[in-house]
Parts: C-alpha cells; structure tokens; sequence
C-alpha cells in the first residue's frame, strides 16, 4: 500500500508545477516604477497663513506675567507632624496660601499673614488647581475668595 503512494508522489504535482511556470515568467520582470526617476511634483499654492493663538481675551497670563497665585486651604494644615497655626490669632483651619517671589505666606480668616518656611513653591504647584479666575488687585482676589 506504500509502495503505490510513494510511487503516485514521485512527479511534482500540479500546484507546484503551476507555481514553477509563473516563477518562470516573472523571473525576469520588474515592478512598475522600479528605475524609473520619481515624477516632479506639480507647483502648489503656498497654504495661507493663520494664527493658531487664542483671542486676546481668552489667553491665560503665565505664572511669570503674575505677581503671584493664591490658593485656599479649608483643612488644617500639617506640616512636619504638627499642625500650622496662626502666630497672632492661634487660627489653625481656613487658609489662603500665597505663593509670590519664591515664598510661601499663609494667611487666616483675621487677616493675618506670615510666612512658612517648610513650604515651597514646588509643594504649592502641586497643589495648586488650574486657576478659575484672574484679578488685576489682590483685594479683587480676597473678595472673589470671600476673605
């Protein structure tokens, strides 16, 4: 029974005899655009130019153009293990953190400020939000923060 299988298999059979006859043909063929020098591109119109910028009027200014950014801390604060509390009034909850010329001030609901040295503008970018308005005069900014 072997025999007969093995003597049926010993001629090619007719899928790779077809694929012999078209590895013929194209033996010596080349793929359209092979050698040939590309075509020069047809002169176009330079696009128009637009200002891909927002109106003045949306722009945000950069934290440089600021004289500085203020923040508002509900929680108390906790720096070093121990809570920071006001050095006039003892107020320890209800901040606003300023950050302007590379210090950090808090200051409490009375109106007191001092600065806090174990804060840097590095931990305030952190917690910093994205900013909801500008004000051209820090009052302006105590009033839209209701202090």
């Amino acid at each position: 029974m072997f025999y007969r299988i093995r003597r049926r298999a010993k001629g090619p059979s007719e899928a790779q005899r077809q694929f012999a006859e078209l590895h013929a043909q194209l033996q010596n063929q080349v793929p359209p655009g092979i050698g040939v020098p590309p075509a020069e591109p047809e002169p176009t119109e330079p696009a128009a130019v637009v200002d891909d910028f927002l109106p003045p009027e949306l722009r945000v200014p950069s934290h440089d153009q600021l004289d500085g950014r203020i923040m508002p801390w509900s929680q108390p604060l906790v720096l070093d293990g121990e809570m920071a509390a006001c050095a006039e009034c003892g107020a320890y909850r209800d901040w606003l953190i300023l950050s302007t010329r590379g210090q950090i001030l808090l200051r409490c609901r009375a109106g007191h400020q001092q600065q806090e040295r174990r804060l840097d503008t590095a931990w305030f970018n952190r917690q910093f939000g994205p900013a909801d308005a500008t004000h051209a005069t820090f009052e302006d900014c105590l009033r839209h923060l209701g202090h």
